[in-house]
């Protein structure tokens, strides 16, 4: 499941009640379920007063949803708080296991109950994995309300879910939860009788693993952490709580800590020096500290822009392709997430490492900007202004320009330019791999254009 939480019901066996230490054979994940909506953690864009979630949730309208986000962040719980406000009766299928039939089935389920006057609300987890056919098989339904769909998926709708479901639903964005709201996450599993109930005591190093590893995955932490109290059972001490130390984590869930900090020094250092490495084409100490940053939790998406940052900065022309991989892989990253996407982006770090390098464009823009802000800017030439109105021809606008389709070589002698600007080079190519080809090839094309020469 890629939602906080399982779904603990069917419409013939209610959820089980985890609170009050209810049911301590369900896993960790399980019993910390929030019961109600002041319980979630995390997502305040979308639990404020007055928001369509909160309306939901309190009863005030119905409405279904697409449940958009990370693995980790309470879209299985969202949609059980929804199902409780409505009063329906609760259905789950998967993506993974449902088909047409599957689906099929249920609405017509829904629709004796409806006439019965019972609403049903249909849970699809990993709806994106529907096929298009599925998806359609649930359009009928979901218009006519035989259904409250709440579906949930990890890829964003627009180009994972049909355009008719789409506009039929109500789409609601999670966002990955903060470290902070993932030790909020922890320190609750802790405490609580439906957790742990006090019975280990996490150190700060700890804690701070758990959050670590988690990135941003309150299931993957409360598991962990699971694990690691289960690891402690037999040298609890006869009074108080037994201590949970890095040591404790890591044995659980056989991830060696990282010296890494997502907000302090660490964080900052990682990423120059990843960066640097890249731009000094040492791949080796490139995937070094791209391993480093997904095994501390780094934000994916962050490397992600890094790395488009750099295909412009450090190699520009000297292989164009390098910014569509670093493009491509940071749509892998958004559309799949991880831990599937860590190999897109080793792929562009190990792309743009080993590509000849060129800090040209840097160069050409800064060069650029810098006579924009020294005053440098100058009147359009009356040529290539705009002549698609009333009376341009009258202000000599686009009276004299040159189609350069219109010649053979598809380049023609013209002033581009501002006055003050004409004659002034910005881009300087290197010989280094495509850049080479542009650098034979650009001191003709300005030849031509600035009549140096025919």
């Amino acid at each position: 499941m890629d939602s906080l939480f399982e779904p603990g019901s069917t419409p013939d066996r209610p959820a089980p009640d985890h609170r009050g230490g209810a049911n301590r054979s369900a896993p960790l994940a399980v019993r910390m379920r929030p019961q109600r909506l002041g319980d979630v953690v995390g997502q305040d864009h979308l639990l404020k007063p007055g928001s369509p979630l909160n309306r939901l949730v309190e009863g005030a309208g119905a409405a279904s949803v697409l449940l958009y986000g990370p693995p980790g962040t309470g879209k299985t719980t969202m949609a059980s708080l929804i199902s409780q406000a409505t009063g329906g009766r609760f259905e789950a299928l998967s993506a993974l296991s449902a088909g047409v039939k599957e689906v099929r089935a249920v609405i017509d389920l829904a629709r004796r109950r409806l006439i019965a006057g019972e609403q049903t609300v249909l849970f699809i987890d990993e709806v994106h994995r529907f096929s298009k056919n599925q998806q359609d098989a649930l359009l009928d339904a979901v218009e006519n309300r035989i259904v409250l769909l709440v579906a949930a998926t990890t890829e964003n709708p627009s180009f994972s879910v049909v355009a008719p479901l789409l506009s039929r639903s109500l789409v609601l964005a999670l966002h990955p939860l903060s470290d902070a709201d993932i030790g909020a996450v922890l320190d609750r599993a802790v405490s609580a009788e439906s957790g742990l109930a006090g019975t280990v005591r996490l150190t700060a190093g700890a804690r701070d693993h758990l959050i670590a590893v988690a990135g941003g995955d309150a299931r993957r932490a409360l598991t962990a952490l699971e694990a690691a109290a289960a690891g402690a059972d037999d040298r609890r001490p006869e009074v108080g709580p037994a201590e949970l130390s890095v040591a404790d984590v890591e044995a659980a869930i056989d991830q060696a800590a990282v010296r890494y900090d997502r907000n302090g020094d660490q964080h900052y250092d990682v990423i120059s020096a990843y960066i640097k490495s890249i731009r000094g084409s040492d791949v080796d100490a490139a995937l070094h500290y791209l391993a480093r940053m997904i095994s501390a939790g780094e934000d994916p998406r962050f490397i992600a822009r890094r790395l488009m940052v750099h295909a412009s900065e450090d190699i520009g022309m000297a292989d164009p392709t390098a910014l569509t991989t670093a493009v491509n892989a940071a749509q892998v990253v958004a559309l799949v997430g991880l831990p599937e996407a860590k190999l897109a982006l080793a792929q562009a770090t190990i792309h743009l490492a080993t590509a000849p390098k060129s800090d040209g464009v840097v160069a050409a823009i800064g060069g650029a900007m810098a006579d924009i802000a020294a005053g440098r800017i100058g009147a359009v030439p009356t040529h290539l202004r705009d002549g698609h109105y009333a009376g341009a021809a009258a202000l000599g606008s686009a009276v004299g320009y040159r189609y350069p389709h219109a010649d053979p070589d598809g380049i023609v002698a013209q002033q581009y330019p501002p006055d003050e600007l004409v004659g002034v080079d910005y881009y300087t190519p290197t010989e280094r791999g495509a850049e080479r080809e542009v650098a034979s090839r650009l001191p003709r094309l300005r030849a031509i254009i600035r009549r140096l020469r025919r």
